[in-house]
């Protein structure tokens, strides 16, 4: 484990497996490869995965004058890319690293072998917001609102603070689940603000939908639960414009290598290039 220096920027990276390489991006914006351990790490047999913290998130922080947006995080995956000795490159991108993966192959087509979207998020703006309006409406569920009252009451920040942060994560991330009670199964995570509000911002009213059919014939899946907050007919837009093949996971929200392991495993794994 080490980072590399690009751009400026200096990117951790974690490698596992041993065989042909698929870079894993993280979701976020502003998160960090760590929440995805060790669910993708079920992928690291005959290949090599390559993780890193996208710039300004996890153990890639930068000055605060550095810019973190949309287009640093391209140009940052194409100079690793480089730095790497890869002519091309098989990428699984999760969440915002799947809305990465797509920025990325838009402006360098040439240079993407394979392409894996996991939950991923939505490539125009208006199914992203109908997606915050499900998350938000979830959360009201009154078995969180009353267990969040209950935590409050409970004393346990005084008596064990570490467990008390862990329960209000599990919280946080419940609504992306369709079983609540797996998101004490997710490894946590904390997502940098400047970095999500950057790369949000930089966005604006995006919508990729006119340009995505440029990506047929890059070999593509998508793989999304059946009830993601995300909307799955966005995922299935997605996955028709590019000519992917399409995989839903039933009874699975947002973190199908957490609550569908078995599943995630068996879609991903013939499609990534592996050693036979």
């Amino acid at each position: 484990m080490a980072g590399t220096v690009v751009r400026g920027a200096t990117l951790f990276e974690r490698r596992v497996g041993s065989g042909p390489p698929t870079v894993v991006l993280h979701g976020g914006p502003g998160a960090h490869h760590d929440y995805l351990l060790p669910g993708f790490d079920l992928l690291a047999h005959g290949r090599e995965l390559i993780y890193y913290d996208q710039r300004g998130g996890g153990r890639s922080p930068v000055p605060r004058d550095v810019p973190v947006g949309w287009s640093e995080q391209v140009a940052d995956l194409d100079a690793l890319r480089q730095a790497w000795g890869l002519e091309r490159l098989t990428i699984a991108g999760y969440s915002w690293g799947g809305l990465l993966a797509l920025l990325y192959a838009l402006h360098h087509r040439d240079r993407v072998e394979r392409l894996a979207l996991i939950s991923s998020a939505p490539a125009w703006r208006a199914a992203r917001e109908s997606f915050e309006a499900t998350f938000a409406r979830r959360n009201l569920d009154p078995r969180f609102q009353e267990a969040r009252r209950e935590l409050r009451e409970s004393g346990l920040r005084e008596r064990d603070p570490a467990a008390f942060d862990r329960r209000i994560f599990e919280l946080a991330v419940a609504p992306y689940f369709y079983d609540p009670e797996r998101a004490r199964d997710l490894t946590p995570f904390r997502v940098t603000g400047r970095t999500q509000q950057e790369i949000w911002r930089g966005l604006g009213d995006y919508d990729l939908r006119p340009e995505l059919p440029r990506l047929r014939g890059i070999p593509s899946l998508v793989l999304h639960g059946e009830n993601d907050a995300i909307p799955i007919a966005a995922a299935r837009v997605t996955a028709e414009l590019i000519g992917a093949e399409f995989h839903a996971v039933p009874h699975c929200g947002h973190v199908p290598y957490v609550e569908a392991p078995e599943a995630f495993v068996a879609a991903l794994d013939p499609f990534l290039p592996r050693e036979r």
